[in-house]
């Protein structure tokens, strides 16, 4: 038989305070809502009122193209898909932040960078087209806006499938 002694004393209450307290700090201090692990604002559309898949304006009459010119051969104009796919494949392994940083193609087929607090930003290709070398667009010559073609691939095509589709 287990017999208690009669000399035993209690804890002081402010030492069992003390020790609630500290078995309660970290379940407390867990649950805060710390800036560190919130998730990133919402996207950020730059794009607002500009067609990204047809940056050609509708009342242009499409001109039949036969073939290239020694001025094109020199350089070629990416617009629309092709533009976005360009400036995707020129940054993609980008060290800087920002927009001239790091793009990413998105699930949607969209290219994006991600500025200084995480949030992603759609980038629009130029309205005017990028002018590349005719060896340096040939990789690019299957998809819209290749040439100011208006048919072809778009970026949704290639999209990665794991990549978060903002």
């Amino acid at each position: 038989m287990i017999t208690i002694s009669p000399k035993r004393k209690k804890a002081p209450l402010p030492v069992a305070i003390f020790l609630s307290v500290l078995l309660i700090l970290p379940i407390l201090t867990a649950c805060g809502g710390g800036s560190q692990n919130a998730a990133p604002p919402p996207p950020v559309n730059d794009s607002v009122g500009r067609n990204v898949n047809n940056p050609a304006p509708a009342n242009q009459p499409q001109q039949a193209k036969k073939g290239l010119s020694t001025g094109q051969k020199i350089g070629i104009t990416l617009v629309g898909a092709a533009a976005l796919y360009y400036l995707y494949n020129q940054r993609k392994n980008a060290k800087a932040e920002g927009a001239q940083g790091k793009y990413y193609l998105s699930k949607n087929g969209r290219v994006y960078y991600r500025d200084a607090q995480g949030r992603p930003h759609w980038v629009s290709p130029p309205s005017e087209g990028i002018q590349v070398s005719e060896s340096e667009a040939q990789q690019y010559r299957d998809f819209q806006g290749y040439n100011g073609r208006q048919t072809g691939r778009t970026l949704t095509d290639i999209a990665p499938q794991e990549a978060p589709a903002f």
